[in-house]
């Protein structure tokens, strides 16, 4: 069919949405069948709409057994089983953490649903004794162990880095609220968390110390976000129409979007990942336009950005950080680089092996001009 018909599913990260209602879907199904048969436990950090929703939406189609949406995928030939596992899917978006309250009312109204859906009658008034009791409910009703998705998981700190009481507030409900996870690790078959940073990942897992990263893997690099091959496989002929559109030819549309929206590296020596938020949106509008940087800003980085002595102006040509700085976020005032790579503002442009030094830069033009405008 030509693109002509073709559905963006923009904005859209339900899984079975996209694949009932004919949406384009990169298929990502064969890493979601290596991470299901390799491991347990995994964490991804990846920037703000990157496709992280989407990602576990397919998971938790999966392990609930649909078969069905997966026809045509890497996944129809790879799982030969397909067992329904009882799954519980939080999701910490959508919500704005402003005071305590907010984040036990959503941890409540999750709770409340699947204590619904496995027909119990809390008995206790904490919400991570709930949690146990839904996990041990969930496992006894269908006999299967149980798959947590967890997408976010941090954004109530994240919301909070420059309001550090608060951000300890969360921090102390959801470290006890993800123990729970430790403590019945012998009744759940899977556990896949996402978030924008990794932020005190250690302090909230502590309790998880099998939590894989995937984040700087390599082999997974492309797991969020599309290749250069996928642009070419699934998006070839909106590539012509969006040239077509501005008076570009194919191969020269191909050129100003790798200079707009490519040069993600999660990784060093990584294959490259375009932004799939703002390749979608251009070819929907069919304009080039500096899309994820305008929806994509988190407050946080504009706040650390307002406090900080750092000169931003400094970073078009490139910045050094040693590899332990990479992932921790702790002062992010005085040391904004890691939050800048972790928010997919800045990117890895190279790595020294021998010092164990990163060199990050800007991604592409979107960015570029976004963050320094």
């Amino acid at each position: 069919e030509t693109d002509e018909d073709m559905l963006y599913p923009i904005g859209i990260q339900n899984f079975e949405k996209i694949r009932k209602e004919g949406y384009a879907y990169v298929d990502k199904t064969a890493l979601i069948h290596r991470l299901a048969t390799t491991g347990t436990y995994y964490f991804l950090s990846r920037p703000r709409r990157f496709g992280k929703s989407l990602l576990v939406s397919t998971m938790e189609a999966y392990f609930k057994g649909k078969k069905e949406l997966f026809e045509g995928l890497a996944m129809e030939d790879l799982e030969k089983d397909w067992v329904e596992y009882p799954v519980l899917h939080l999701d910490l978006n959508g919500s704005k953490y402003m005071d305590p309250e907010d984040l036990d009312t959503t941890l409540d109204q999750h709770l409340n649903d699947w204590e619904a859906d496995f027909g119990i009658t809390p008995r206790y008034k904490k919400l991570y004794a709930r949690f146990k009791d839904v996990i041990e409910a969930a496992y006894k009703k269908t006999g299967q162990k149980v798959v947590i998705l967890i997408d976010e998981y941090d954004k109530p700190i994240v919301d909070n880095l420059v309001n550090p009481t608060l951000a300890d507030y969360y921090k102390n409900v959801l470290q006890g609220f993800y123990s729970v996870m430790k403590a019945k690790d012998g009744k759940i078959r899977f556990g896949f968390l996402t978030g924008v940073s990794k932020i005190g990942k250690l302090s909230v897992f502590s309790g998880l110390n099998n939590l894989k990263d995937i984040s700087m893997v390599k082999e997974y690099a492309d797991i969020c976000g599309l290749s250069e091959y996928e642009l070419h496989k699934y998006f070839d002929e909106s590539v012509a129409e969006l040239g077509e559109a501005n008076e570009l030819t194919k191969d020269g549309c191909y050129l100003k979007l790798k200079d707009m929206y490519d040069g993600y590296h999660f990784t060093p020596n990584s294959v490259g990942v375009y932004n799939p938020f703002s390749l979608l949106n251009a070819f929907s509008d069919r304009e080039f336009k500096e899309y994820w940087f305008e929806t994509g800003t988190p407050t946080l980085l504009v706040n650390a950005m307002k406090q900080t002595s750092f000169d931003v102006t400094t970073l078009s040509d490139s910045v050094e950080v040693a590899s332990d700085d990479l992932s921790g976020m702790q002062d992010i005032v005085n040391r904004p680089i890691p939050l800048f790579f972790q928010t997919g503002y800045l990117t890895i442009k190279n790595y020294d092996k021998e010092f164990n030094i990163y060199t990050l830069g800007f991604p592409n033009d979107e960015v570029k001009n976004g963050f320094l405008k």
